[in-house]
């Protein structure tokens, strides 16, 4: 009885040098596919080798607990296409708020402008570090980062009413202090 008990531990104990050297194996088969993707859907070849390194990390990070090993390749990938698209989101709403900057361009001359700017990035974002940090989190989430409220409201499991309600509050609580 001891001796099946013992051949089923060591069935069921995976030692982190078999798990590394499986994770290689795996992530040989596979690494210039993920590279692929992410360049299919950012058109950057030095940001789709950086999206894919990061989707490496991740995948080496959570391989112990992937249930089918079998399935690694469509792991990696969808893992990889996701993480591609928020790089893209992301670069998206940068570019929006550059825009933005660059429409204030024809009131201020180029030094007064970035002065000014930074001078009220400044006392935003001191504003917003007073904020309590349920308000706080919302903020950012909703209006710097621009996920929507049921976006949020996923992220944070709450309500979505809670979202905006929070957001409300928060924007009240940051007309006092910039005043």
């Amino acid at each position: 009885m001891n001796e099946q008990v013992g051949r089923l531990a060591g069935v069921l104990v995976i030692e982190p040098e078999d798990l590394a050297r499986e994770f290689e194996v795996r992530l040989a088969d596979c690494s210039k596919l993920a590279v692929r993707v992410a360049y299919s859907v950012v058109r950057n070849q030095p940001d789709a080798e950086d999206i894919a390194q990061d989707a490496f990390v991740r995948a080496y990070r959570c391989f112990r607990s992937l249930r089918d090993r079998d399935r690694f390749r469509a792991w990696l990938v969808r893992m990889t296409w996701r993480l591609a698209l928020d790089s893209k989101r992301g670069d998206r709403r940068r570019g929006a708020r550059e825009d933005a900057v660059a429409r204030l361009a024809p009131q201020f001359g180029n030094a007064e402008r970035d002065v000014i700017l930074s001078d009220r990035a400044a006392r935003l974002w001191t504003a917003i570090d007073e904020l309590p940090e349920k308000l706080r989190l919302v903020v950012v989430l909703a209006a710097i980062e621009g996920h929507g409220t049921r976006d949020v409201s996923a992220l944070l499991k709450i309500p979505e009413g809670t979202v905006k309600s929070r957001l409300f509050d928060a924007r009240q609580r940051l007309k006092e202090l910039l005043r």
